[in-house]
């Protein structure tokens, strides 16, 4: 009986987890999206933005409508959200996370998840840069955003800036601080014919720090 049961008690700790999530981070930075330069439609998009906290995943999911939220995925690294049960937990369940892992395997193409969740109709959450950054404008971006809008062409790419979330947990602190936030969603792009991948990678970069002043 309890076998039968405990996959029914996950399902119900995560959705309470989820709402509890979705609460508190509202209470902590207000949650503000701001749809600018596209409306919260139900189309399959990319959404892609800067990333100077591990709280971008759970500020970009909060920002989206809850009819968005079920079908759109964060992209996250396995080697930090896979590191603990809980965290695994957290992201597998609660927010139905693509992992991709960091270290570059020869028979491994690390993009595969990703195009796999795209194949079944999900709309994913990525952060170009690969990594966490510092600076006041996002570093370079890697190649996997190009490589996915070349394969998938239909899908919208959706820039987005995240707005002062590196505040709510300063590196090194435990304890999140209350500090108004925001998502500034920007026009959809797509790779203009004859764009090779450098110039528009720099597009795209270009485009999500131009949102920090909107």
């Amino acid at each position: 009986m309890l076998q039968r049961l405990k996959p029914i008690l996950l399902d119900w700790a995560a959705t309470l987890v989820s709402y509890f999530l979705l609460g508190l981070i509202r209470i902590l930075t207000g949650s503000q999206a701001r749809w600018w330069g596209c409306p919260p439609k139900a189309l399959q998009r990319i959404y892609f933005a800067n990333h100077q906290s591990h709280a971008d995943l759970v500020m970009i999911w909060a920002a989206l409508p809850k009819e968005l939220r079920r079908s759109t995925r964060a992209v996250a690294a396995r080697d930090y959200w896979g590191k603990t049960p809980f965290r695994h937990w957290l992201t597998s369940a609660v927010f139905n996370v693509i992992y991709v892992s960091r270290a570059r395997h020869a028979d491994e193409d690390p993009l595969e998840p990703l195009l796999e969740a795209l194949r079944g109709g999900d709309s994913l959450i990525l952060f170009p840069e690969g990594t966490r950054g510092f600076a006041d404008e996002p570093q370079a971006f890697k190649a996997g955003l190009f490589n996915l809008a070349l394969k998938f062409p239909e899908v919208e790419l959706v820039p987005a800036w995240i707005n002062n979330v590196q505040r709510v947990m300063p590196k090194g602190e435990v304890v999140p601080v209350p500090v108004l936030c925001s998502v500034t969603f920007g026009v959809p792009m797509q790779v203009l014919p004859g764009e090779d991948c450098t110039a528009f990678l720099q597009r795209a970069r270009a485009a999500v720090i131009a949102l920090r002043y909107v």
